[in-house]
């Protein structure tokens, strides 16, 4: 079985990000960019199913500029096979990256692809249910348990009522949430063989992806500050001064 899994680049989730002056995006210069946590635990989730010999072959993917390949040597540290590197210069969104997807699943015929529910630069959480559409397969998402067994992928999810176990036939399309695993600590020796690992680089133009984004995002803004906080003598005094807010 091969597992094709996606692989994003986002800002580190420790870093305090800055919007920039103008309002036309985050800073990022000088700041720390890392994998996307939930990607990490996809990439986890794939290499816990090649040791218990479900799989044969992990293939991490990162749609990004020339210079995610360190980012893509971070996920073969890790223990993927190999990594595809599709480039494009800027951001994509997710029904572009969830046709560039389709495009490798045609050309490397994955049994499972495994996404990280969201990531958290834009928190879109729409790729893999697109890519699901797109390639006519099965869905699992939100997935904290799964299970691979005589060609089927049972997955307990996370729902708003609790857990929700569901089967799907493979080849399927499964995103993982936080609590499925905690991904392995990568270790120098693996960093070494890291470096002689493939990783393939083709151009997104040459996939014919039909580029056409749809959003177009006009302003950015930084949360507004918090006011200080207001003591109050009673609760006849909380009251009229949440009426003079216009709170009540």
């Amino acid at each position: 079985m091969k597992i094709l899994v996606g692989y994003k680049r986002v800002v580190d989730y420790n870093v305090r990000v800055q919007v920039k002056p103008d309002g036309t995006g985050v800073s990022t210069d000088g700041v720390k960019l890392s994998a996307n946590p939930f990607d990490d635990i996809a990439l986890e989730e794939a290499l816990r199913l090649r040791e218990k010999g479900l799989a044969t072959e992990v293939v991490v993917v990162g749609i990004g500029p020339a210079d995610l390949t360190a980012h893509l040597r971070n996920g073969l540290a890790m223990g993927a096979n190999r990594a595809i590197h599709v480039v494009v210069a800027g951001e994509v969104q997710p029904l572009t990256v969830a046709r560039t997807f389709l495009k490798l699943i045609e050309k490397e015929q994955p049994d499972l692809v495994i996404l990280g529910k969201q990531a958290i630069d834009d928190d879109a959480s729409q790729t893999g249910q697109m890519l699901a559409a797109l390639w006519d397969r099965p869905q699992a998402t939100f997935a904290s348990k799964v299970e691979i067994a005589d060609g089927k992928a049972t997955v307990t999810r996370e729902v708003d009522a609790g857990l929700e176990v569901i089967q799907a036939d493979l080849p399927a399309v499964i995103t993982t949430d936080l609590r499925l695993n905690e991904p392995r600590f990568i270790k120098l020796p693996d960093i070494m063989k890291a470096k002689s690992k493939p990783i393939d680089t083709i151009e997104l133009a040459s996939l014919g992806v039909d580029v056409h984004d749809q959003l177009k995002t006009t302003h950015y803004a930084a949360p507004a500050k918090r006011s200080k906080g207001v003591l109050v003598k009673d609760a006849a005094e909380l009251v009229a001064t949440l009426k003079q807010k216009g709170l009540l």
